[in-house]
């Protein structure tokens, strides 16, 4: 089946956690999707070196979103080579999808006009931003956006990377599939 709207919902993923899950719930909820696809950056250029590599971080996008409705995990931006562009996996889509949304942090949205081809991703799509802890009203000054109504999670990635890896910890903070990575006792 091809969907006739699409949430994108991209990143680095190192690791997944249970902030990403609330936004996939929220995003799922609004019932504007027919698919939320879940891409998982191969070359992460904006993030420099020091993440996991590519594949393990898609194993642990799987373990976390698997079960989550609407969503589907995507290699498309592994599988491409180079760093990994927004704006190509959104033409990819639209090639099979009349319509394709960005599912953003609200504290990414400073950055869009950053982006490689912002311009036309500008274009594009519409961006929903999920809001952040401490974060006000957005504005995104020529962009076509909505937001995703939801409690605000105050999570990264890099704080968990950051934490002493134990069970308690863990468990508070990641999807029970994702702690097996952290762990050791994956088999």
């Amino acid at each position: 089946m091809t969907p006739a709207r699409l949430g994108l919902f991209g990143g680095t993923f190192d690791p997944p956690h249970l902030g990403h899950v609330a936004a996939l719930r929220a995003a799922a909820a609004l019932g504007r999707f027919e698919l939320i696809e879940v891409t998982v950056a191969g070359d992460p250029y904006l993030k420099g070196g020091g993440v996991r590599p590519a594949l393990e971080r898609l194993e642990m996008a799987h373990a976390a979103f698997d079960g989550l409705e609407l969503v589907r995990v995507s290699d498309r931006e592994i599988r491409r080579s180079g760093p990994s562009y927004t704006i190509d996996s959104v033409r990819e889509l639209l090639d099979t999808t009349a319509q394709v949304d960005l599912i953003v942090g609200a504290d990414l949205t400073d950055q869009l006009d950053g982006w490689r081809e912002a311009a036309a991703l500008r274009e594009l799509v519409e961006v929903g931003v999920v809001p952040r802890p401490g974060g006000g009203a957005v504005h995104l000054r020529g962009w076509r956006y909505f937001e995703i109504p939801m409690t605000p999670v105050d999570l990264s990635s890099t704080f968990i990377r950051e934490i002493a890896p134990d069970l308690e910890n863990l468990r508070r903070y990641l999807p029970e599939d994702v702690i097996p990575f952290f762990v050791g006792t994956r088999g």
